[in-house]
């Protein structure tokens, strides 16, 4: 089957499942959401995520390697592969990270609370997930992973609702860059760094108030106006910092 084919295939499932993961894990394990509410976890309006679509494919190219690698061992060999898949994947992240949060000034995900976190956007804890999520991968999904896509080629319906996916995803990606462009305007006007979720729980915040409909897949979809939100975020941050600097004071007496 053609390379090109295969991680178009790839892509399309690993964004789906990335996207579904994500929202099983902001649901009902991580420590953001008490809530436990069910949140939208992704970049794009759409169900998917690509990082985790790139991510997959990344998986599948690196799989690919391991008969090239001798070391004497078949249990070290398999070893240096799996690290090198979860280095691999903290590496996605961390450039997609960084893009967002130096280009756009928005930070997608935040890890400053996480132990070892380098600025924010990767850390040990989730590069141990990636390594799990490789080793998961690299023994359940990709033996079998050949025989699905052949399967799938020749599924003349799966192959047309994959073609539509592609084409809601690039307008999707679209739009989604524009809103992105938007908030970049918005944190340098209002000189702060915008917390993806926490403008998102703003939001959501905001429109149960007013008693409004909150919008799942439009997450920043509201009554009132994107400037509106971020100064009130812009408040709540000097909030923060002017309780900050009495404890600070405080200690130094």
């Amino acid at each position: 089957m053609n390379i090109l084919l295969i991680l178009a295939f790839l892509f399309f499932i690993g964004s789906v499942f990335g996207w579904v993961l994500e929202l099983l894990y902001r649901r009902f394990i991580s420590k953001n959401n008490p809530e436990r509410k069910w949140i939208n976890p992704g970049f794009c309006v759409g169900p998917y995520l690509p990082l985790y679509g790139s991510g997959l494919c990344i998986l599948y190219l690196m799989a690919g390697i391991r008969e090239h690698i001798d070391l004497g061992s078949d249990i070290a060999d398999t070893a240096v592969l799996l690290l090198a898949m979860a280095l691999a994947m903290t590496v996605i992240e961390y450039i997609a990270g960084i893009v967002s949060y130096k280009y756009y000034h928005v930070r997608l995900w935040d890890y400053s609370n996480e132990w070892g976190n380098i600025q924010g956007i990767i850390c040990p804890k989730f590069s141990l997930i990636w390594g799990l999520l490789g080793v998961a991968y690299y023994y359940l999904v990709h033996p079998n992973i050949l025989d699905a896509l052949v399967w799938l080629s020749h599924n003349l319906a799966m192959s047309f609702f994959i073609g539509m996916f592609y084409g809601i995803f690039v307008i999707d990606l679209v739009y989604s860059t524009n809103l992105i462009t938007k908030l970049k305007k918005l944190s340098d006007e209002y000189e702060i760094v915008i917390r993806f979720e926490e403008l998102k729980d703003r939001i959501r915040t905001y429109q149960a108030e007013q008693k409004s409909k909150y919008h799942f897949f439009q997450p920043f979809r509201s009554d009132s106006t994107l400037a509106d939100h971020i100064k009130t975020l812009q408040q709540a941050q000097h909030e923060k910092r002017a309780k900050r600097k009495p404890a600070k004071a405080d200690r130094k007496k």
